[in-house]
């Protein structure tokens, strides 16, 4: 059953474009649990969060795993984390404007409670959490998309570039960044070509283009391969 309508609550199922039926939900997913100096443990977020922390996971890797047929387990898993980590969910609460709906205790507020990366990341996966009780996997996910768009944006990319894919690779296992250098330039000054060595994660390789980035990129394509070979 619904509380009586709270105009902060309107403003924000507004911003949001989805009308709960159940606003009891919605005011629990914004409720911090030093709201009412920590008394009433039982009507703050912290559930929810739980909840949302799942369904975050879920819809993460279901982005991960239609974004490219041909990434393995190995390729989505450093993605995924970049994707349900507390910094991506505080940057998407600051997108959905979460900080100005906050329900916090005055002491809080007063420490900048608004804007904690935790506090953010924490309120961001409760309010996700609240969307899938009250509207289902739908409502969560075009929650998902709308707010976490420039981390999808730049998961999108960085599934088609070679490079990107090498270097998420590499610090998923611990291994350093990977080391470009420029071996040779050949051929007359109107055509260049350029040839670049790669070495990361233990494996070297080469390759050859008509300028120093085409050349990288060919060179993270062809260690990729290499890697998947060993």
């Amino acid at each position: 059953m619904s509380s009586p309508a709270n105009p902060a609550l309107e403003d924000f199922q507004n911003k949001l474009g989805y009308q709960f039926k159940n606003n009891d939900l919605l005011s629990r997913a914004l409720t911090h649990s030093s709201y009412g100096d920590g008394r009433n443990t039982a009507r703050d977020n912290e559930r929810l969060e739980f909840l949302g922390d799942r369904v975050l996971g879920l819809l993460a890797a279901q982005f991960l795993f239609n974004a490219d047929q041909r990434f393995n387990e190995g390729d989505m898993a450093p993605r995924l984390n970049a994707l349900v980590r507390k910094e991506a969910c505080a940057r998407a609460a600051r997108r959905a404007g979460i900080g100005e709906f906050l329900l916090l205790s005055k002491s809080e507020a007063k420490s900048g409670g608004r804007d904690k990366e935790k506090i953010l990341g924490d309120a961001c996966e409760a309010v996700l959490g609240a969307l899938y009780v009250d509207g289902g996997l739908e409502a969560a996910k075009a929650f998902f998309v709308t707010f976490w768009g420039d981390e999808l944006s730049e998961e999108g990319k960085s599934i088609h570039d070679p490079k990107s894919q090498v270097q998420e690779w590499a610090q998923g296992q611990g291994h350093a960044l990977p080391i470009y250098t420029l071996l040779e330039r050949s051929g007359p000054d109107h055509a260049p070509e350029f040839l670049i060595e790669i070495k990361a994660g233990g494996l070297i390789t080469q390759g050859k283009a008509r300028n120093k980035q085409a050349a990288e990129r060919e060179a993270a394509r062809k260690l990729l391969e290499m890697r998947k070979k060993t």
